[in-house]
């Protein structure tokens, strides 16, 4: 196919015919993910460090609690690279149908597991093995769902489309807190089994909406043209190292911020007022809620301003707010505590991830597309999911001011990933895309960033 081929002009145009439910069921199956691997999350700040590490100081069991969050992180790029190599090999669909069921049931195993008073140390062992499971799936999910949404998008409109995956993140996080808010005065274990439990009913209905998607118009035309790779994962690292490298660094920010805001600060806050444990969740589902609208809203406003400048405003965000989150967390004013999450999560985090999914898929070509955009995407995720244990000794050695200060530099590792990062979308791309859709650009022509190649 060509430039001036009527099939690519109406693609680009206008999309595939079941664009819109292509990317509203990639959101409800990141919403499923999201909600099984966050809960565990919220757990581990919760309640994880006496149902499954009781013989530990309290310190002590907290740590160990986060690190077993941060197991789960570690497999993120295993997952990435096996579902972003499958995808880029056989297609996007069965990927996103496959990790969907392998979280369900982890997710569903942890509802069910015994604690350390009951088997003793084999309930943390477990507890480790299937959090690894849940961390394999997770990472496979994200890159097949993103590029799913992307690739059946208009050409013009492929940052908002994009971004109604990535809106399924918050939303699968407020429901997850709103089980923990709903099971908070049931008794015993159940406070905590519950919520896993009721991910059955969520992974039903993904399976459902993703067992009726198409694959990838973009997937296809690649395999048609002779252009699918044999191996894209060792192709995808020998072609386009550096854009991995950037992406790690525009992600790093961005997941850093969540964790060190919805798992740490959550921790942060019912340690210093156990009572405070309920506000704290009603502004973390608040600000998760709020995330919703502001990813749309960042994904939409990258289609006209371009991907660089929203990222941009997000990390001078992240790096300005760090210390007034603390002092304001502090006060321990329930008002105070849903502005901390309004803005950490409903605002910075949700501008980033926003603007994430059009840009890190544009950086590749489309046989490679999920692989690249997924490794670089879960690394840097397996990196943040060790930040709330970080800020743990940063806070034990310096006051609540270590962990502040560990946000700002994170704010500043994301500016530096955004200089070193081009700008895919801007007045010459859109030029590029509006030749195509009038039939006036050149037969040989090039393609806008992110388009088959």
């Amino acid at each position: 196919m060509t430039a001036d081929d009527p099939g690519i002009r109406q693609r680009a145009a206008h999309g595939s015919p079941g664009k819109v439910k292509t990317a509203m069921a990639s959101a409800a199956g990141t919403c499923v993910e999201n909600y099984d691997f966050i809960a565990y999350g919220t757990a581990a700040a919760l309640y994880f460090d006496d149902a499954f590490f009781p013989e530990f100081d309290p310190v002590v069991g907290t740590l160990a609690s986060f690190a077993t969050l941060g197991v789960g992180f570690l497999m993120r790029p295993v997952g990435g690279a096996l579902g972003g190599h499958l995808g880029d090999r056989f297609g996007r669909r069965p990927v996103l149908v496959a990790a969907l069921l392998v979280m369900g049931v982890a997710t569903m195993l942890i509802g069910v597991l015994p604690t350390y008073a009951q088997v003793g140390v084999l309930a943390p062992v477990l507890l480790v093995l299937i959090r690894m499971i849940q961390g394999l799936a997770f990472g496979a999910e994200w890159g097949g769902a993103v590029m799913m949404a992307f690739e059946h998008a208009p050409w013009r409109r492929r940052g908002l489309f994009a971004a109604i995956p990535q809106a399924g993140n918050p939303l699968g996080i407020a429901l997850a807190n709103v089980a923990f808010l709903a099971s908070a005065a049931l008794e015993g274990d159940w406070a905590w089994r519950l919520p896993f439990l009721a991910s059955a009913v969520l992974i039903v209905v993904g399976l459902i909406v993703r067992l009726k998607l198409s694959e990838s118009p973009e997937f296809e035309e690649t395999k048609a043209r002779g252009q699918l790779v044999k191996n894209p994962f060792l192709t995808v690292l020998r072609r386009d190292w550096r854009n991995i490298l950037r992406i790690i660094a525009l992600r790093v920010v961005e997941s850093c911020a969540y964790y060190l805001t919805a798992t740490y600060l959550l921790n942060y806050v019912t340690e210093r007022d156990p009572a405070a444990r309920a506000d704290a969740l009603t502004g973390l589902v608040a600000a998760s809620l709020l995330a919703v609208a502001v990813t749309v809203f960042a994904g939409w406003l990258t289609d006209r301003v371009g991907r660089r400048r929203v990222y941009l405003v997000g990390c001078l965000m992240a790096i300005a707010f760090g210390f007034p989150m603390y002092l304001l967390a502090n006060t321990g004013s329930p008002l105070a505590l849903m502005l901390v999450f309004g803005v950490g999560i409903g605002v910075i985090h949700a501008a980033l991830t926003g603007t994430q999914g059009a840009w890190f898929a544009e950086l590749f070509r489309a046989n490679t597309r999920t692989s690249g955009a997924s490794i670089g995407y879960q690394v840097a995720a397996s990196l943040a999911g060790f930040a709330p244990f970080l800020a743990v000794l940063l806070v034990g050695a310096f006051g609540w001011p270590g962990a502040a200060g560990f946000y700002v530099v994170i704010g500043i590792v994301g500016i530096s990933g955004v200089l070193a990062t081009r700008e895919t979308w801007g007045p010459a791309q859109r030029a590029e895309v509006d030749a195509i859709v009038a039939g006036t650009a050149p037969a040989t022509g090039t393609r806008p960033a992110g388009t088959t190649a």
